[in-house]
């Protein structure tokens, strides 16, 4: 098929999911045109079977604010037509799906249909469709598209409660290449490899994200501080974003500066994720929790919220461990004792690799993709 893909370009969940897709998709042989304002982050340097088509956006006088989602919409139609696109998949409802159902519309006056794909990934559903200045134009857009999926059975029922949709609505979770995001089975090389952040004996704890106020950057470092009072121990956080500014300014405070490791955004997170023994991610809302996953195909384990579709990724006591929202001082207690007990640490970090592996494999994840398009198509 060629398939016209559309996501957020930057360092975020939805981007990553919508970026690694499309390579798994290409590496089927399948064509795949990513459509967007840039390059999305993870797709530098692999182009075999994918092409990129920038949305130029206006900067005229007349306009406070740039038009891009017109823009978008203009740019779907043409690539679709030029490239003849079998459907488009965008990820992130807003504005995507309103684009794609635009670009359709056009292409529907000139005698060719353009089916769309909408991929909800959690916030386009929890906080800023719900907004009422987009609540009705994102319904809109989902009753309109030909195949609605969404990452996890909690971010479906949301979109059904609060959206008032009747029609189906099918989950695919989201995936990792289990063959790249992979443990260092070799003790001797990882321990040489840990010596970056952490000396023999420290424990490595990692937090990745892009540092927004959902994920609670600052009880990150407030967990890791109760853990560093008790054992030696290093934070490396990956990633950027509004609240890193925040989060340093507390470490600044807590005088931990010597413990914790800003990295910035990263392109080879999956050799940072095997060097730890624990993810971070103490997150205030999750539809899904990417980067669990993530670290869970390099066999750590999380410390982690029990909120949103967490619950369906990490089994609680087996892959990782799951508190309320903010309770700092439990989520340190419990990293600690697991942390000074290497058998529990170690089965807990057996059980979150063959988790990824049985469960959420792209190898597994990727072909429900394929046959929901060709479903799409089939129904056109």
């Amino acid at each position: 098929m060629r398939i016209g893909i559309t996501c957020y370009p930057t360092y975020g969940g939805s981007g990553v999911v919508a970026t690694e897709l499309g390579i798994e998709l290409a590496a089927l042989g399948h064509e795949v045109h990513f459509i967007s304002y840039s390059q999305p982050f993870r797709l530098s340097g692999r182009d075999d079977g994918i092409f990129y088509h920038e949305v130029p956006v206006s900067s005229y006088p007349l306009f406070e604010f740039p038009p891009y989602d017109l823009a978008l919409a203009s740019r779907m139609a043409e690539v679709a037509e030029l490239y003849s696109l079998d459907l488009l998949h965008v990820h992130y409802a807003i504005p995507h799906s309103v684009s794609a159902l635009l670009a359709r519309q056009m292409l529907a006056t000139r005698g060719r249909r353009l089916p769309f794909v909408t991929t909800l990934h959690g916030t386009d559903i929890t906080l800023v469709g719900l907004d009422r200045s987009y609540l009705p134009i994102t319904r809109h857009a989902i009753l309109e598209s030909d195949g609605v999926t969404s990452i996890s059975q909690y971010l479906r029922q949301e979109t059904i409660t609060k959206f008032d949709i009747a029609r189906p609505i099918q989950t695919i979770p989201n995936f990792v290449n289990c063959d790249v995001y992979m443990p260092i089975n070799e003790d001797a090389q990882r321990n040489q490899a840990r010596k970056r952040f952490a000396m023999a004996g420290e424990a490595l704890l990692i937090h990745l994200s892009n540092f927004r106020l959902v994920k609670r950057v600052p009880d990150v470092i407030r967990i890791f501080a109760g853990i560093a009072r008790q054992i030696p121990a290093q934070l490396v956080l990956i990633g950027d974003g509004p609240d890193r500014s925040a989060a340093e300014w507390l470490v600044h405070d807590l005088g931990i500066q010597c413990q914790v490791h800003f990295l910035g955004k990263q392109e080879r997170v999956h050799e940072l994720l095997a060097l730890a023994d624990l993810l971070l991610m103490p997150s205030e809302l999750e539809s899904f929790g990417l980067a669990a996953l993530e670290a869970m195909a390099c066999k750590v384990p999380s410390i982690a919220t029990r909120v949103g579709g967490v619950p369906e990724l990490i089994d609680d006591g087996e892959t990782g461990l799951l508190f309320p929202v903010g309770d700092v001082n439990a989520m340190a207690t419990a990293a600690v004792a697991l942390l000074t007990d290497q058998p529990r640490l170690a089965t807990m970090r057996d059980a979150a690799r063959r988790t990824a592996q049985k469960r959420f494999c792209a190898s597994l994840v990727v072909p429900q993709y394929v046959k929901f398009y060709e479903q799409v198509l089939e129904d056109q």
